[in-house]
C-alpha cells in the first residue's frame, strides 16, 4: 500500500475521531472549548468541519481534486485552532492543535504531488 493511502487513511481516522469526539461532547474535547470561550452554538458546525474533512481526505483518494480541497479545509481549520488557543494565552495546551496540523498538512502536500 502506498504511502500516501496509509498516511491520507491514518489523518481521516484522526480528524474523524475529533470530529466525533466534539460531537459526543466527550468532556476532553469541551472542557478546552470552553476555556477557549468558543460559543457551544459552533460545536456542531466545528464537529461537522472535521467530520467532511475527514471523508474528504478519503474520498480524495479516488477524486484527488476532493482530497486537496478537504486538506486545505483542514489546514485552515486547524491554524484557526492553533490562532484560537493563543488568543486565549492557553500556551500549555497549543500542541493538541498542532497533533491535527502537523498530519493534515503531511497529508495535504502528499495530495498535492501525486
Amino acid at each position: 500500500m502506498p504511502i500516501t493511502v496509509v498516511v491520507t487513511l491514518l489523518t481521516a481516522l484522526w480528524v474523524g475521531f475529533s470530529g466525533l469526539s466534539l460531537m459526543r461532547r466527550a468532556q476532553f474535547v469541551v472542557e478546552p472549548l470552553v476555556q477557549y470561550e468558543v460559543p457551544p452554538s459552533w460545536w456542531t458546525p466545528l464537529a461537522l468541519a472535521k467530520l467532511a474533512g475527514a471523508a474528504g481526505l478519503m474520498i480524495g483518494l479516488a477524486v484527488p481534486v476532493v482530497g486537496v480541497l478537504a486538506g486545505t479545509g483542514l489546514v485552515l481549520y486547524f491554524l484557526g485552532a492553533v490562532i484560537t488557543v493563543l488568543r486565549a494565552r492557553s500556551y500549555k495546551t497549543v500542541a493538541f492543535p498542532l497533533l491535527y496540523l502537523a498530519p493534515v498538512t503531511v497529508t495535504l502536500a502528499l495530495g498535492l504531488t501525486a
